[in-house]
């Protein structure tokens, strides 16, 4: 069943609040138009949010509750997740800050779960002062991945490009191990598959970057990209996937060359992310693709040197907030199609 726009349940995880979270998440919600789209459910606490939302000026009218079952269509509501209090101090990484991040993005993947929300936004945390002993993810991807079904990847977006990533947070060092046939072929599939039913695209086109520079000019900087890459984007495309490279990539944003495709690939992190953001930043998405939920967030960090100065550009996690419940929508979309395709008839002769 399909639910009215403003039944749309987007839960958010509040992310660091000494970072510009908060200040990002209320602001989205200041236009009453937002909450004709969809009903926010914050994973927080409300006192604390309307103290914080003072230093940055915030109009946003919050809705307290204590239960998920008292959420309120077209009113912000935030769950009150923990009662206590903590100092909260702008622009400052804390270990005890961090940890009521993690508390609220645990809960908040937990609802998402159990079906109590649709989709999940995510506000910016600090990797570092996350870690624990209960909680050891260098950020909310590996953590989805172990809580969700499916294959997780990190898939950047805007309206007008996607670059997704066969490695994202391991070392450099690390990459090649990493890249085998078994990876690139899942990987792969995973952006084919989530751009026909996340994006509407029922052929699409997919470019791969190579690992080494000029893909490594036929093995004098590296075999990787021949022995590896090349053989299984080979295979892949002789199957039915029109996947194409690998493509240098010092030169292929520089052209324009992820014009012609639906997505791109890179080997890792940096390789793709330099070139999105570059093109892309204030208005890019970080969408985790491959899962059976759907979670988002805006393409920036905690940016303490601004928290808490009225200065942050909400944008991207508006765009996050859209992307959320475009793609929602048609997966609805999708499985109706899959679930009871149209049936053509045979030709007469």
């Amino acid at each position: 069943m399909v639910k009215k726009a403003e039944n749309i349940l987007v839960g958010i995880s509040i992310g660091d609040l000494n970072g510009i979270g908060s200040e990002v998440v209320l602001k989205t919600f200041e236009d009453p138009r937002m909450l004709e789209l969809c009903t926010p459910v914050i994973f927080a606490n409300v006192r604390m949010l309307s103290f914080l939302k003072k230093s940055f000026e915030s109009t946003a009218l919050l809705h307290g509750i204590d239960k998920l079952d008292q959420i309120v269509p077209g009113k912000i509501n935030v769950f009150n997740l923990w009662r206590d209090s903590f100092n909260l101090e702008y622009g400052v990484a804390d270990d005890i800050v961090g940890s009521y991040a993690v508390k609220s993005f645990v809960a908040a993947t937990k609802a998402l779960k159990e079906e109590e929300i649709d989709v999940l936004v995510t506000a910016p945390i600090n990797k570092y002062n996350i870690q624990s002993e209960e909680f050891k993810f260098p950020g909310h991807t590996d953590y989805l991945n172990q809580e969700l079904e499916g294959d997780a990847l990190m898939l950047m977006v805007n309206d007008s490009l996607r670059v997704g990533l066969f490695t994202d947070h391991i070392p450099v060092t690390e990459v090649s191990k990493y890249l085998t046939e078994k990876l690139i072929r899942q990987k792969i599939a995973t952006v084919k598959q989530s751009l026909m039913q996340d994006f509407k695209i029922s052929k699409p086109k997919i470019a791969v970057l190579g690992l080494n520079p000029h893909c490594g000019d036929h093995g004098v900087i590296g075999k990787e990209d021949d022995e590896v890459i090349r053989p299984t984007i080979k295979k892949l495309f002789d199957e039915g996937t029109f996947v194409f490279g690998p493509y240098a990539a010092d030169s292929f944003f520089g052209n324009n060359s992820q014009e012609k495709f639906d997505a791109v690939i890179a080997c890792y992190h940096d390789q793709g992310l330099i070139p999105f953001k570059t093109l892309s930043f204030g208005n890019g998405v970080n969408y985790t693709a491959g899962l059976n939920k759907i979670r988002t967030s805006p393409d920036h960090g905690t940016a303490f040197e601004i928290a808490g100065k009225n200065q942050a550009d909400f944008n991207s996690f508006k765009e996050a907030v859209y992307l959320a419940l475009d793609i929602y929508k048609s997966r609805m979309e999708y499985a109706q199609i899959t679930e009871k395709p149209l049936k053509t008839k045979e030709k007469q002769f």
